[in-house]
C-alpha cells in the first residue's frame, strides 16, 4: 500500500509538472513546496467544471461582475489604506503563504481569508467587505501592493481548489507592470480584471517608477463532481482557514501560521549553525535525509 501511495503522489507531482509550457528544473520541482498538495491538486485540476487554461475569462465564474462595476469605490479604501500605512509585510513572519513575496517589496491587507476572522478588515473597508461577503465563491482576498523595482520569481501556489482574480485599481497602466503565467503576459490596469489558474507557474514584475496596488481575491474552482466540491469546501474550511495570517493584532492567526513563526525562530537557528561550521551542517543534513527515507522503507 505504502508503495501505491507513494507511486501515486509521485504521478500527481508529474502531472502537475508537465501540464504548462513553463516548468521548474524537474529537480527543484521535487523540492518545491507546491509537491505536498499534488495528489489533490492533481484531483481538483481533473475535475475542474471550468477550462484549465492559465487565464480564464472572468464571466465564468459568477459574482465577479459587481467587483468589476464597483472598483472604484474599492479603490478608494484601499488607497486610505496605503495612506495609513496598513497594507504590510508580516511583523512576524507569521504568513506561510507569502512570507518569500515581502523580501521582494510585495505587502498585503487581508479582506476575507475563508474561515478566519478579520476584524480589522471590517472596521477599516466595510463597502469592499459587504461586496465580497456578496458573492459565496470568494474563499479569500486582499489588497495587493507591489511598489516600483518590486518583483516575484517563477512560482506555483500550493492549491488548486482556486483560481485567482485580479482586479486592478491604483496601477502603472503601464506594460513594464505585468504578470507572466505559464509564458502569457497580461499588464494590470485600472478597473479591468483577469482569472487565472496560480498552480500554473508564474512570476510578476513593475519596472515602473509608480506604485501598483490591486485587489487579489482566490475564488473557489467549480467542480464537475459534488464529492469533489465537498472535498475542496471542508479543505478550505479546515487546512486553508489554518493558514490565516492577521493585519492587526485583533485578527485571527491560524495553527499553522503559529507554526510557521516557531519555524522561522528555527530556521535563524539553522543558520547560525551552518554560518559556524558549514560541514558540520551538512553532514547533520543528509544524515536526516537518509534517516528519513529509512524510516519510510522499514514501515
Amino acid at each position: 500500500m505504502k508503495w501505491l501511495l507513494a507511486a501515486i503522489w509521485i504521478l500527481a507531482i508529474l502531472f502537475i509538472h508537465f501540464r504548462g509550457k513553463m516548468r521548474l528544473p524537474l529537480r527543484r520541482q521535487f523540492l518545491d513546496h507546491s509537491i505536498l498538495l499534488a495528489p489533490i491538486n492533481a484531483l481538483m485540476v481533473l475535475a475542474s467544471r471550468v477550462p484549465t487554461t492559465p487565464y480564464i475569462a472572468s464571466d465564468t465564474l459568477p459574482g465577479l461582475a459587481a467587483l468589476d462595476a464597483n472598483w472604484r469605490v474599492i479603490r478608494d479604501e484601499a488607497l486610505n489604506l496605503s495612506r495609513l500605512q496598513h497594507i504590510k509585510a508580516a511583523e512576524k513572519h507569521d504568513d506561510i503563504g507569502f512570507n518569500s513575496f515581502f523580501k521582494y517589496g510585495w505587502k498585503r491587507f487581508y479582506l476575507k481569508w475563508y474561515d478566519a476572522r478579520h476584524p480589522s478588515a471590517r472596521e477599516l473597508c466595510p463597502h469592499t467587505v459587504a461586496l465580497l461577503e456578496g458573492i459565496p465563491g470568494v474563499k479569500a482576498a486582499m489588497f495587493a501592493e507591489l511598489p516600483p523595482g518590486g518583483r516575484l520569481n517563477p512560482h506555483r501556489d500550493p492549491y488548486a481548489g482556486s483560481l485567482r482574480y485580479h482586479l486592478g485599481l491604483a496601477t502603472p497602466n503601464d506594460d513594464a507592470c505585468h504578470i507572466d503565467v505559464d509564458g502569457e503576459r497580461y499588464s494590470w490596469r485600472d478597473g479591468r480584471s483577469i482569472v487565472f489558474d496560480e498552480t500554473y507557474l508564474h512570476s510578476a514584475a513593475n519596472d515602473t517608477g509608480a506604485n501598483r496596488i490591486i485587489l487579489f481575491c482566490d475564488i473557489e474552482r467549480p467542480l464537475r463532481w459534488r464529492w469533489a466540491a465537498r472535498l475542496n469546501q471542508w479543505f478550505g474550511r479546515v487546512v486553508m482557514s489554518a493558514a490565516s495570517s492577521p493585519n492587526e493584532g485583533g485578527d485571527q492567526t491560524g495553527a499553522i501560521n503559529r507554526l510557521t513563526y516557531l519555524h522561522w525562530r528555527l530556521e535563524q537557528k539553522r543558520r547560525a549553525f551552518k554560518r559556524w561550521n558549514h560541514k558540520a551542517y551538512k553532514a547533520a543534513k543528509y544524515g536526516l535525509i537518509l534517516a528519513a527515507i529509512a524510516g519510510f522503507v522499514l514501515i
